[in-house]
């Protein structure tokens, strides 16, 4: 090939190789999506339809009416609550920690938790070094108090025959009103211990000393705790056992500090216990605890209930809804006219004529008593759907049907 041709061969090729470099960079630069490597449909460039910046709009045929309820927004009281858990207890203020007034070793126990137990009744019987020695001194007392009776008597005898000085009937009347006296303390130190006159008789006519000092109930109620066995050594202030009246009981609620403050003494309580009974039980708020749990982050809300019908035990769950404040009025909807889409919010549907629906958005606040509270979107007596309102917004995410 010629020197010249050739050159104009490479003129040519480079030209090739400029061009080619800059329709790589129009590409890469932002020009794959332009033409010429993108066609525009002339479809797609038109609007979708004149109504698109409108809310959602559905039409529904007869049938599908069907599946649908309309009626209207209605005005309801909110009642203003708090919701909890907690449990069913015994009420302290109603319940007796039985203990021994001597130190002494658990003979016999008696009752069992949850035995149902009347005041006198025996408890506990315990093996009490302090009963024997009162009981010893009943029996000497006693001893002494016949040997001074009878010197008595026969000194009196004496005097009347001459037979002894005054001095001597006067020490016999002295040692007899002093055994007396030591008799009379005795029983009234076995009183102290529990025993009644006719054991303290059988004793004195016995001379035999009852080691056992028997416990009894100080009310009536139900035996809630136990910890006596026999062989256990007890002493003054420990509490083998408790009594409690279960005729009323405590409900103790554990409110999350974040309702906490919001709670008073006297608020009204609706108290549920499935496992006890299918009604409510309404209270009042009789004690807020002044400190927070820091474990749970939880405090303590208590309510008295009656429990004469016995339906309750202590450690039943229970569920409390507390009322904080008045009533609120505001428009409200049946639940199922309400609709919670895939990013949170909360959709009803407005009837525009007979067979057209429109989507609003609106905000719900508090759900009770099967309905919905509306604080916004909804006015009292528009045209709703109450009953179906998913299926509507169903038919909506679905689309156009072929």
């Amino acid at each position: 090939m010629e020197p010249r041709k050739r050159a104009q061969w490479v003129d040519i090729g480079g030209f090739v190789l400029v061009a080619v470099a800059a329709f790589v960079a129009y590409y890469f630069l932002g020009g794959k999506g332009h033409w010429p490597f993108r066609r525009q449909s002339p479809e797609k460039l038109l609007p979708l339809s004149s109504g698109s910046e409108g809310p959602p709009t559905v039409e529904l045929t007869g049938k599908q009416l069907e599946l649908v309820k309309v009626g209207r927004v209605e005005m309801r009281a909110f009642r203003i609550v708090k919701t909890a858990v907690g449990a069913v207890d015994f009420d302290q203020d109603r319940s007796t920690p039985v203990s021994s007034p001597y130190q002494g070793r658990i003979l016999e126990v008696f009752v069992n938790l949850g035995d149902r137990v009347k005041s006198g009744d025996p408890l506990f019987a315990i093996e009490s070094p302090d009963l024997m020695t009162a009981e010893a001194t009943l029996i000497q007392t006693a001893g002494v108090l016949d040997l001074a009776d009878a010197n008595l008597v026969r000194l009196r005898g004496a005097a009347k025959l001459g037979g002894t000085a005054q001095k001597d009937l006067d020490q016999a009347v002295s040692d007899q009103k002093t055994a007396e006296g030591n008799y009379r303390a005795a029983r009234l130190a076995l009183g102290v211990f529990g025993k009644t006159d006719d054991e303290i008789d059988a004793i004195v006519k016995s001379r035999k000393v009852d080691r056992a000092l028997v416990v009894r109930s100080p009310a009536d109620g139900v035996v809630s705790a136990r910890n006596a066995a026999p062989g256990l050594f007890v002493q003054p202030g420990n509490t083998p056992l408790t009594v409690s009246d279960d005729s009323a009981m405590w409900l103790n609620a554990f409110v999350v500090e974040a309702d906490a403050p919001a709670i008073a003494v006297g608020d009204a309580v609706v108290a549920r216990v499935p496992s006890a009974s299918d009604t409510a039980f309404n209270a009042i708020v009789a004690r807020v605890a002044l400190s927070v749990d820091p474990v749970t982050h939880r405090q303590l809300v208590r309510m008295n209930v009656d429990n004469k019908a016995r339906k309750l035990r202590a450690g039943m769950m229970a569920t409390f809804e507390i009322t904080v404040a008045r009533p609120a009025l505001s428009p409200s909807l049946p639940t199922g006219g309400v609709v919670r889409e895939g990013d949170g919010s909360m959709t009803a549907w407005v009837r525009q004529d007979q067979t057209h629906f429109a989507q609003r958005v609106v905000k719900v606040g508090i759900e009770q008593d099967g309905r919905d509270q509306i604080l916004a979107g909804l006015k009292v007596g528009e045209p709703v759907i109450v009953d179906g309102a998913v299926f509507v917004d169903n038919k909506l995410n679905a689309g156009p049907s072929d």
